[in-house]
């Protein structure tokens, strides 16, 4: 039996000389490695000890070079485990993917080197690079979540605007649809009762009479006014609504009673008038408009 003295100065033993052998050809120990027999006080190198100075006489294949071995308790460290540290850190400047193969490959450091019987170092490596990664992994998280915070809203805004120019294009298209068909019908508006279909052919497609902010997407976002029902466009003050926002569907017809009451564009009604303009009105606004076409009425407004 011997004691062996390993590199990191701790005293390993008693241990068989088969197993002294086995430490020589894994390249833990080598020709100046010290070891002590059993009952004896003194150190010598194993290249000194008859026992296995015969090892150390040419390379056996399967061992390591007798000088070039790694000494006892100076196991090399896992690369998995370095790996794992280095990307922990990254993980705080660089994408979230890399916290997070640094945690898996931290996990899975720890796991070789404790599969390995001594003979891989860096458990330490892996234990702070599995926490490493684990923090940048939360910092990261945190703060896509800030920056969500403050780019919804911006994104909300963003697709409220388009939505509200969409309409408004439409709005347009219907208005120009009206006047197409005017032209075509002795200068008279549509009927209220089917001016859809009527004006069908001007618009030539039915996406036009949905709005973009209409969440429910019914087939006609849109009411028309029906005091303008069939009436001569010489006839009609050009700031008579024609077209407005609604929940009546296809075909529907009506007053300022058929309005949506609640804005589909943030606070903002569109509205398109008998002249062919389309405007965004404030809800304050609302209370002004002209729903009576004709200009000798004593409230031109109602």
């Amino acid at each position: 039996m011997y004691t062996i003295l390993g590199g990191d100065g701790k005293q390993y033993g008693p241990v068989t000389a088969e197993a002294v052998r086995q430490w020589v050809n894994e390249g833990r120990a080598n020709r100046n490695t010290q070891i002590r027999p059993e009952g004896s006080e003194q150190w010598q190198t194993l290249a000194h000890v008859p026992e296995f100075a015969p090892l150390f006489v040419a390379p056996a294949m399967g061992m390591s070079a007798a000088v070039g071995g790694t000494p006892i308790g100076s196991a090399p460290n896992s690369g998995l485990a370095v790996a794992s540290l280095i990307l922990g850190i990254s993980g705080f400047c660089l994408p979230v993917i890399t916290a997070i193969a640094g945690l898996i490959l931290g996990f899975m450091a720890m796991s070789k080197i404790k599969a390995s019987n001594g003979r891989l170092g860096g458990h330490g490596f892996a234990l702070a690079g599995t926490i490493t990664s684990a923090v940048a992994l939360l910092f990261s998280i945190a703060l896509i979540g800030f920056y969500a915070a403050l780019l919804l809203p911006a994104f909300a805004k963003a697709k409220t605007k388009a939505e509200t120019i969409n309409c408004v294009n439409n709005l347009k298209q219907l208005g120009l649809a009206v006047r197409l068909y005017s032209g075509d019908n002795n200068d008279k508006f549509p009927l209220a009762t089917n001016w859809c279909d009527a004006i069908m052919p001007q618009v030539g497609t039915s996406r036009v009479f949905q709005c973009p902010g209409d969440a429910s997407m019914l087939r006609s976002g849109y009411a028309y006014n029906a005091a303008l029902s069939g009436l001569a466009e010489a006839d009609i003050a050009p700031d008579t609504v024609l077209f407005f926002e609604s929940d009546g569907d296809w075909n529907a017809s009506g007053g300022k009673e058929l309005l949506v009451t609640q804005s589909r564009h943030y606070k903002t009604y569109v509205v398109g008038f008998a002249d062919g303009s389309v405007q965004q009105i404030q809800e304050g606004r609302l209370s002004q408009l002209r729903w009576n076409p004709t200009n000798n009425t004593n409230n031109p407004k109602e």
